[in-house]
């Protein structure tokens, strides 16, 4: 059973920093491209990181310079660090491995304050 498991949400203020982990299971992790995605209220799901499985990491243009996805390949674990968070960063964010698309956790929730 495929299953991702995201945490470490959670409420800062402008210029804070969190790190998000998601816990994937059922795939064959090493493998596979992860990817993080947000959905903010009234807005589309986005793609925010992805990362290779040699770990190479893409980002949307939004966020660049100010997060890092990486992977721990033996936890099957994907990571987000997110520094310099504004208040349009506050969205619900998912992990997501593309080759198992239709597969999403329920999401970790992170608030941005002013």
């Amino acid at each position: 059973q495929v299953q991702m498991v995201e945490s470490g949400g959670g409420l800062v203020q402008a210029g804070g920093s969190l790190r998000l982990s998601c816990a994937a299971s059922g795939i064959a992790f090493s493998l596979n491209v992860m990817a993080w995605y947000r959905q903010a209220p009234g807005k589309q799901r986005e793609l925010v990181a992805s990362i290779t499985s040699a770990g190479g990491g893409n980002y949307a243009d939004s966020v660049k310079g100010r997060f890092t996805i990486s992977r721990d390949n033996a936890k099957n674990t994907v990571y987000l660090q997110m520094n310099s968070l504004k208040p349009e960063d506050t969205a619900v964010y998912y992990c997501n491995a593309p080759n198992y698309a239709r597969y999403w956790g329920q999401g970790t929730q992170v608030t941005v304050s002013s």
